[in-house]
């Protein structure tokens, strides 16, 4: 029996840097996975996304259930949501055409919409409180977002307003290290800091991923060969973490919520 809130454990990682590791990882996989699926196996979009949904659906119903944080099991979940989060992104410009401009902003209003709802019903938007089935569905639904507005950014800082991959890179890098030195400064919050890294973390990602893979203002390196180191790199230091337990602290949710 649970005694105190103290004794709550969360059902996602403690942030630490292998958290941010593989978050960067993740990403950079959902941008090339996503591509290799819809043009290098010939899926095409809805061929990709249909597969790559079906799979989220199940691993996150897995996460779903878990009575406690298990490192397979949610890094799955967020390689799987990297890749989905890409796809819906990929199918409204190249399905729908939508304009890249506009799927960020739109991405970036459902975002907020998301962490309003939420913040309104929970009074916290810290992950250290993801101890309840409720804030765990707002924790999964704002990161898809962040995923699919990442996918968006990147594309159109990269391409629509031809910055190229290197640039948009630094750009997105640069600005995580403002955050970074903003919030050593006291200036932001641990928690509005978290959000603001992980959101900007998915575009960088994207552009590693598309500097990495495109010939075309890239290094043209193989989908294939790529999405393999970065899975075999993924799946080490999530092993590790399954046996060291390094990101498995306990957290006193009193001081976090």
């Amino acid at each position: 029996m649970l005694n105190s809130k103290a004794d709550w454990k969360s059902k996602v990682p403690q942030v630490t840097a292998f958290f941010w590791i593989i978050k960067v990882l993740s990403t950079t996989v959902g941008e090339t996975a996503a591509d290799y699926l819809n043009q290098s196996l010939g899926l095409g979009l809805q061929g990709a996304t249909l597969v790559m949904g079906v799979l989220f659906v199940v691993a996150l119903f897995f996460q779903l259930t878990a009575k406690r944080y298990v490192p397979w099991r949610y890094w799955l979940t967020v390689a799987l949501i990297s890749i989905v989060g890409t796809l819906i992104t990929d199918n409204l410009s190249d399905r729908l055409h939508v304009p890249l401009a506009l799927s960020t902003t739109v991405f970036s209003i459902i975002l907020v919409i998301v962490f309003v709802i939420w913040y309104l019903n929970e009074r916290t938007l810290s992950i250290h409180s993801i101890f309840t089935p409720r804030r765990e569905l707002f924790y999964w639904l704002a990161i898809l977002f962040t995923f699919s507005l990442g996918t968006a950014g990147g594309d159109f800082m990269g391409e629509a307003l031809k910055l190229g991959y290197p640039i948009a890179l630094s750009i997105f890098a640069a600005a995580i290290l403002v955050i970074a030195l903003l919030y050593r400064g006291k200036v932001l919050g641990p928690v509005l800091s978290f959000w603001l890294v992980y959101i900007l973390t998915r575009p960088l990602g994207a552009s590693l991923g598309d500097l990495m893979t495109q010939h075309e203002g890239g290094f043209g390196w193989g989908k294939g060969i790529v999405n393999l180191v970065f899975f075999v790199v993924i799946i080490g230091l999530v092993v590790y973490l399954g046996v060291s337990k390094v990101d498995q602290e306990k957290v006193d949710h009193e001081s976090h919520a």
